[in-house]
């Protein structure tokens, strides 16, 4: 990255660099706020995206902040209340497992029904906001389009892509994921580790309903979870050493089945596998700074942490709302959006939320994640307690749904 003396006027207000759920949505809220968007996918021009079994929990103030871009009725027949939160501790206890439940009734009452969130299929998110995307007015979409670097100065920032495009903008939204080529370009570093873990993920059928309730049975070994999905179906994560949820996804149907009902069908009934599994590698990088010269980072590309209570897509909506809020607050009060005044604020509003749920997160891993004689009775008492002790348990419950009053405008 270098400085840029042209002194020419941006020609858009904002250009987010990639284009998954972060990113898309955050173009379309800024143009429906009436910022001039310009929204730069590396995604091939034409085809059809790639199939993508995951399945994200979407968080009552994140399904709020998605329902502003006008996509929650395309994505009513897909998606699953999230009605309640069960966590246990399957390690040896003398006293029994413990274990904490949350649901709807211990958060306010809300809009009529809200539930703790929603799950919603990756694939089916996706193509709901590429559809609204294309449909919204101020909002310019370069698909097959990629960044190639960039330069900042008091005016703007000038945007290379590789097809040999310039673009001049007020404000850089980075939202091109962990291994953000914009990051890399502002010189921020990251900090984090390697869990030597993989997690393995498939949806499954069940012998028994599920209730809309996400389970989650902590093993000396790692976290097994399993999130409802439209019938009696759900979608389960389950923690591994590295190189055994790659072994056990390339496995046969029948074999992988046999392996987790020998260890997990008491916990979560029979299960049977309802389409390809998939594996992938367990990291936590966060980036030492949320914000550099006429940029803001945005999900994945400022942070990845342990998806152990599925709380890392969530932080991108959050990051979204916040940006959207300050960027709004700045034209309001006559300021420059992509001045380091308002990117300051971006920062110190995110970043503190960032750093300490990956650390809960982590910290959850470590403590859960073994079969120690000493931690044991005090992770029980925990548990005990948040499952027994009404106002702890209801703000647990507010702050894992995204349901507080200190957060962004589109989340409350």
């Amino acid at each position: 990255m270098s400085e840029t003396g042209s002194g020419l006027p941006p020609e858009i207000e904002l250009a987010v660099i990639g284009a998954g759920p972060v990113g898309t949505s955050l173009a379309i809220l800024a143009a429906q706020a009436g910022f001039r968007v310009t929204l730069i996918d590396g995604r091939p021009a034409s085809g059809a995206n790639a199939t993508d079994t995951r399945t994200f929990a979407i968080v009552r103030g994140s399904w709020r902040l998605l329902r502003a871009t006008g996509i929650g009725a395309e994505l009513a027949p897909h998606i699953t209340p999230l009605n309640g939160l069960d966590a246990e501790d399957g390690g040896t206890h003398w006293f029994g497992a413990p274990h904490a439940a949350f649901s709807t009734e211990d958060l306010d009452a809300g809009d009529a029904g809200e539930p703790l969130g929603q799950m919603v299929p990756a694939g089916a998110l996706q193509a709901a906001l590429d559809r609204r995307a294309g449909e919204t007015p101020g909002l310019t979409w370069l698909r097959g389009a990629r960044f190639s670097g960039m330069e900042t100065g008091p005016a703007g920032a000038t945007i290379h892509l590789e097809q040999g495009a310039v673009i001049r903008t007020g404000l850089v939204a980075a939202c091109d994921g962990i291994n953000s080529p914009v990051r890399q370009s502002l010189g921020l570093k990251t900090e984090g580790r390697n869990y030597g873990k993989s997690v393995f993920a498939a949806d499954v059928s069940l012998d028994r309903p599920h209730g809309g309730i996400a389970r989650q049975l902590f093993t000396p070994e790692g976290p097994f979870a399993t999130l409802p999905l439209p019938g009696n179906r759900a979608n389960l994560a389950w923690y591994m050493k590295s190189g055994a949820a790659e072994t056990l996804a390339k496995l046969p149907k029948e074999t992988i089945e046999a392996e987790l009902n020998a260890r997990f069908a008491g916990f979560a009934g029979e299960m049977r596998l309802d389409g390809p599994p998939l594996s992938y590698p367990l990291v936590m990088q966060i980036s030492e700074k949320m914000a550099g010269p006429r940029t803001a980072l945005l999900g994945d590309a400022a942070r990845r942490i342990n998806p152990l209570a599925g709380q890392g897509l969530n932080l991108g909506f959050k990051d979204v709302g916040a940006l959207v809020d300050v960027m709004t607050e700045a034209r309001e009060t006559g300021l420059d959006p992509g001045s380091d005044t308002v990117l300051a604020r971006y920062q110190e509003w995110r970043r503190f939320d960032s750093a300490a749920t990956a650390m809960t997160m982590d910290l959850i891993d470590r403590a859960f994640s073994n079969d120690n004689a000493l931690l044991k009775p005090l992770r029980g008492l925990a548990l005990i307690a948040a499952n027994r002790i009404a106002p702890l348990r209801r703000a647990l419950a507010r702050q894992a749904s995204a349901d507080q009053d200190h957060l962004p405008s589109l989340m409350r």
